[in-house]
């Protein structure tokens, strides 16, 4: 295919020379559908920066190789399943983002690019990754998500830049005790994997400032507790005095001084049971008879089929800081949902839901009834985004933009589905219709004291359960709680979040949030305090 043959986008960045390109969403997936990746894209051996995603795009063709100038290329979000050997032609790439696909396996050659720093694989299906021990700047590296059985061959002392590394949510089963050569290594997180013993070795690590050893199946019962209740600084303490090197010792400086051992030793255990006083302070409530239960069904499995939801209670708003809780979902919506790409936060005034259990379906457009929010009337799923759409339209010529702002930039995410994702109450009501919108008649107001929480997503529950994290972390820093008399005038807030478990509809356990894996705030002064 030639420039004159391409399509426009791309006929538009030859033209005028861009160094950067995306092409991202509905639109792009229906020409990939109908003619394939235009392969003129090849020819624009300029660019620097390319992004493909949101797509239907199963295979990286092998022409890659040509675009030699590139330093970043973004994959995330496809349905790539291959990636071409020639990925070893582009010599000047740092950054390799192929997330969110179904990567099974991996070219060797992704093991000789000398230039990349940061490699993110999440959420694909990977069981190994080609040694690294040639890519010696890469920094960051993240596997989280995939089937890794193994740890990544990453341990080399050559790698004097690796300081990131994500594993989490795989079926690890233990750490190598050659970890201890990454010398730069400040973030290990490997929660929820199959870990049953932690290496000496890693005490070694003496950068490492982060350690996520969260829902893994720890023999050493006391090295489990501190895991989920105290910081990095506690555990390394620990493992530096209590867990076997490969050789069968444990650190030189255990073996003398023994009262100091003992001291320090019970310094670590009191931390697991007793909170610094200068802390936020969170507390999980066990999901009781009475928590309302989220039931998924299957109709919503090829739409939007993840959801992870709690509830926060005693709140206490003013009318500046209700103001504030808006805007800062409007910034977690723009930030780690990746503009609703990712995941949609919705919020809802408990004690205007009604009782009972709450089920997350998906219906047909036409069928699905919401009075969103702010708005006086009902209207069908058909009619809403109708709606929204004329109202994009003209609000876009009346400003003289070339692009959809506010709810209106997110009705792409819908466009063309046979049904539309909804989370219906105990009356069959809606109550939220993700990810355009909340129904007006369960929204939040400065006089909310109690929250139902969801995060629902396309992509996983470990996305959801992240940012349900940042939600929680930032509603107790920002305070919007009820203020305890022990407190006073602390710049310290409590805040009191209950469990809510979503089931099948034959009942089976999907999950369960916050559970003991969530919540991981060791670097960000909140003690958070289990039943």
């Amino acid at each position: 295919m030639t420039i004159d043959d391409s399509w426009h986008v791309i006929k538009a960045a030859a033209a005028e020379n861009k160094h950067e390109l995306v092409l991202s969403g509905s639109a792009i997936s229906e020409l990939i559908q109908k003619r394939g990746l235009d392969k003129s894209l090849f020819n624009l051996q300029h660019l620097n920066y390319l992004n493909i995603t949101q797509t239907c795009l199963h295979e990286v063709p092998e022409e890659i190789g040509q675009l030699v100038n590139l330093a970043t290329l973004v994959l995330h979000s496809n349905d790539i399943s291959k990636i071409p050997g020639t990925i070893v032609k582009l010599e000047k790439l740092k950054v390799l983002d192929c997330s969110r696909n179904k990567l099974s396996s991996l070219p060797d050659e992704i093991s000789k690019l000398p230039q990349l720093t940061t490699m993110n694989l999440s959420s694909n299906l990977l069981r190994s990754l080609p040694t690294q021990m040639s890519n010696v700047k890469l920094s960051v590296l993240d596997l989280s998500n995939n089937q890794f059985e193994e740890f990544p061959d990453v341990c080399y002392p050559e790698l004097i830049h690796l300081s990131e590394i994500y594993a989490n949510g795989n079926k690890i089963k233990a750490i190598p005790t050659t970890i201890s050569q990454l010398a730069s290594l400040k973030i290990l997180n490997v929660a929820d994997n199959s870990i049953t013993a932690v290496p000496g070795e890693i005490a070694d690590c003496n950068k490492l400032k982060d350690l996520d050893l969260k829902g893994n199946a720890l023999t050493d019962k006391r090295l489990s507790k501190l895991v989920d209740q105290c910081r990095t600084k506690q555990i390394m303490e620990y493992v530096k005095l209590h867990c076997a090197k490969q050789d069968g010792s444990v650190s030189a400086n255990s073996k003398s001084k023994k009262g100091k051992k003992a001291q320090r030793l019970s310094e670590s255990e009191n931390n697991a049971n007793s909170i610094e006083a200068l802390t936020h302070k969170l507390k999980v409530l066990k999901v009781t008879n009475e928590t309302p239960v989220i039931k998924i069904t299957k109709h919503v499995k090829n739409i939007r089929p993840y959801i992870a939801a709690c509830i926060v209670r005693n709140m206490k708003f003013t009318e500046d800081s209700f103001k504030k809780f808006i805007q800062f979902q409007t910034r977690l919506h723009d930030g780690i949902c990746e503009k609703r790409n990712a995941a949609t936060i919705a919020t809802h005034d408990l004690k205007l839901i009604a009782p009972g259990d709450l089920t997350y379906t998906a219906m047909p457009p036409n069928e699905l009834e919401i009075k969103p929010l702010m708005h006086n009337k009902v209207y069908t799923g058909v009619a809403l985004f109708q709606r929204l759409q004329a109202e994009a339209e003209n609000l876009r010529k009346e400003k003289k933009r070339n692009v959809y702002s506010g709810i209106h930039k997110y009705l792409y995410l819908l466009e063309g589905k046979p049904l539309f994702p909804c989370l219906l109450d105990a009356t069959e009501q809606v109550i939220s219709f993700p990810p355009i919108t909340n129904s007006d008649i369960t929204k939040m107001s400065a006089d909310s004291q109690e929250m139902l929480i969801e995060v629902t997503s396309a992509t996983s529950y470990q996305i959801c359960r992240n940012v349900l994290d940042q939600f929680l972390k930032e509603l107790v820093v920002l305070g919007f709680a009820s203020v305890s008399q022990e407190e006073n005038s602390s710049n310290y807030h409590n805040l009191v979040v209950e469990q809510v478990k979503v089931v099948d509809m034959e009942g089976n356990m999907k999950l369960l949030y916050p559970s003991r894996a969530d919540l991981d705030y060791a670097e960000n002064l909140i003690a958070v305090l289990r039943e």
